[in-house]
């Protein structure tokens, strides 16, 4: 679905994005992160070709972009940071533009108000009155972003933050739809910095930092077992004494141990007499696996933070001095 080589993005002298080598494939569920500035829009944006890349290849639905956009465009949804909207106009009016606005659809302009009554319906906006847009909530604008993107059926959604203002029932709903999506043949290329989203709904995950791909891999491999056993226990001190140097991690109640086999760890502290409330092999949360791969954003300014990776090397003092890298590629251009 998605496949690029060495994909590479200059703003002048910054460096935005550094030879990145995405593989999405037909029907995943693919959750693109890492920290603010990091390069993902940029990514984004170039795979829908509203920005040039410096050099690199990319193929979206088996066609080059930008070279071909305009065969894939009619293709994908897309939700890109905020979704815009005529303020003056209603939802129902804006989605009735948008359709008029794109490439002939199936029974044309006779089955555009079911199109955008059906778009409506899927993301709980169907029963909204004629207010005008500038009149709705944050949850409401993405809401109305999420059915533009979905007005076409297309086979490839690429989405922006798209619970961004969400109460947790909508963030659940949305959840839902793009299951439901997914299931009947749409692939999913979401970025989010929600990441227990992520972690529920997507089945293949990549990160960037600085530019950089520093991770790509299936969720299931990801957060497998660490081979540590993760055991909670009230008697806690006793079974530290017992497990004899195997504890590497102990937090009140709660002990990790350094061996791969739960049932004989278990076995130990019970033939010990040792209650055992909880046992089983520690996996790695994404939030675990996101933070050991990355920096901190673009967005954080410490009084003197150092920061060296492959090559590149700054120092950020008071805010003033902006690294050579990256971070700064969407911090200071994130209209573009």
């Amino acid at each position: 679905m998605i496949v690029t080589a060495g994909l590479t993005k200059r703003f002048g002298q910054v460096l935005a994005v550094d030879h990145v080598d995405l593989h999405v494939r037909e029907g995943d569920r693919y959750g693109f992160l890492g920290p603010n500035g990091s390069g993902k829009t940029t990514v984004v944006r170039m795979l829908l070709g509203l920005v040039y890349p410096t050099s690199g290849t990319m193929d979206v639905l088996g066609l080059p972009v930008p070279q071909r956009v305009s065969a894939v465009l009619p293709q994908v949804g897309a939700l890109i940071e905020a979704p815009s909207a005529y303020g003056h106009l209603s939802g129902r009016a804006n989605l009735m533009l948008i359709d008029a606005s794109g490439p002939r659809m199936r029974g044309g302009r006779r089955n555009r108000r079911r199109r955008v009554d059906d778009a409506l319906d899927r993301v709980g906006l169907g029963a909204v009155d004629d207010r005008a847009v500038r009149k709705y909530s944050l949850g409401m604008r993405q809401r109305l972003g999420l059915a533009a993107a979905l007005l076409r059926s297309p086979r490839l959604l690429v989405l922006d933050e798209p619970t961004n203002g969400l109460d947790p029932q909508g963030i659940r709903e949305i959840r839902d739809l793009l299951g439901e999506l997914n299931a009947a043949g749409t692939t999913i290329f979401m970025s989010s910095h929600q990441l227990s989203e992520i972690e529920q709904l997507c089945t293949r995950v990549g990160v960037v930092d600085r530019g950089r791909l520093v991770l790509q891999d299936d969720l299931a491999v990801l957060s497998g077992p660490t081979g540590r056993v993760r055991v909670r226990t009230p008697d806690a001190g006793r079974a530290v004494a017992l497990l004899d140097g195997r504890v590497v991690h102990r937090d009140e109640d709660r002990l990790v141990v350094a061996d791969a086999d739960v049932a004989l760890v278990n076995a130990e502290l019970v033939a010990a007499g040792l209650r055992v409330s909880e046992i089983g092999p520690e996996r790695r949360s994404l939030e675990d696996l996101v933070l050991s791969v990355t920096g901190s954003g673009s967005d954080r300014f410490g009084r003197t933070a150092a920061l060296t990776t492959g090559g590149f090397s700054a120092v950020v003092a008071d805010g003033s001095a902006a690294p050579r890298d990256a971070r700064d590629a969407e911090a200071g251009r994130s209209s573009q």
